[in-house]
């Protein structure tokens, strides 16, 4: 299965985030956190639907010590207030451009574009595309304080963590919590997508593509909007790419501890969770709870967010 997931950072070169040691670390909110106990669960998927390469399988028990997780993704307000205290300056930011889907754009920045992410010609780098324009020059997210914040590389995600006094969730814990106490099914709510024939997340409506739904326009959608899973969480299938603290490896389930796993190994790329509003069966399914995907720590694009997490009870 190919994927439409997020393309590679939009330019090369050596980019660095600014260090998280030299960020003022502020509290996190323990009302804005959902404590998830120390669990066991069946993680992973051996289903024929799993993507090949990607690892998501073999499933095998886990266990996780007790953590708490954000309800949603970091939003555009949320990431502001850290931006203005900190004057961070993220990695797209410093790139100059970042990677939109085509549809976001306007028919005139679609018809000036010369270049395309390589294999994926729906993914355009636009100039000064970044969390604070998020379709570039002209555009901003004054109207969307409750968005997702989008355009954040891991590295940006890292450094936020640091000054709010978090951390990135591991991949078991995202799956852990976007389970909502699940066992064994494909999506946060059940093994149907849809109920009445309409998706219950935010994944791709109509022709993927070139032919959305009558109604539905691509893009990312409040990061509280749609029913929340049994744990509270919203949107943790659909809408924007999550990342997470692991490196991405295929071997994930067969080197990985069964108790807190964590893939420590440095492999190039960072795992990301979740799938995003451009997900659809006929193209890209990983918007499953026991789907994978990864990313070049530095790279962004617009359909790639984040949430928080702490250790601990």
């Amino acid at each position: 299965m190919k994927s439409c997931c997020t393309p590679g950072a939009a330019k090369g070169g050596d980019l660095q985030a600014l260090p998280p040691s030299t960020l003022s670390p502020g509290p996190v909110k323990a009302v804005d956190l959902i404590r998830i106990p120390e669990s066991e669960f069946t993680m992973g998927n051996d289903s024929p639907e799993a993507v090949e390469g990607d690892g998501e399988g073999p499933s095998r028990r886990v266990s996780v010590s007790a953590f708490s997780i954000a309800p949603r993704t970091v939003t555009n307000l949320e990431f502001g207030d850290f931006v203005r205290d900190t004057r961070y300056v993220t990695e797209a930011e410093q790139a100059g451009s970042s990677f939109v889907f085509y549809l976001q754009l306007t028919e005139d920045v679609r018809n000036r574009a010369r270049q395309h992410a390589t294999g994926l010609p729906w993914w355009l780098p636009v100039e000064d595309a970044s969390w604070q324009r998020p379709e570039g020059a002209g555009s901003q997210i004054h109207a969307r304080p409750d968005h997702p914040v989008v355009h954040v590389s891991w590295n940006d995600a890292k450094a936020y963590c640091a000054w709010a006094g978090a951390r990135l969730p591991t991949e078991a814990e995202w799956e852990c919590a976007a389970r909502g106490g699940l066992e064994g099914r494909r999506f946060a709510w059940g093994d149907d997508l849809t109920r009445d024939g309409v998706p219950l997340c935010n994944v791709w409506r109509g022709g993927f593509p070139n032919a959305p739904a009558e109604g539905w326009w691509p893009g990312p959608v409040s990061a509280c909007e749609n029913e929340p899973n049994g744990y509270g969480l919203h949107n943790v299938c659909g809408n924007v790419w999550e990342w997470c603290a692991d490196w991405f490896s295929p071997a994930y389930h067969l080197e990985t501890a069964p108790s807190d796993p964590l893939y420590e190994k440095p492999t190039s790329r960072r795992s990301m969770r979740g799938g995003s509003f451009l997900c659809h069966d006929s193209y890209c399914n990983r918007y499953r709870v026991g789907a994978r995907s990864s990313n070049t720590p530095e790279s962004a694009s617009s359909n790639l967010g984040f949430r928080v997490a702490v250790s601990g009870s």
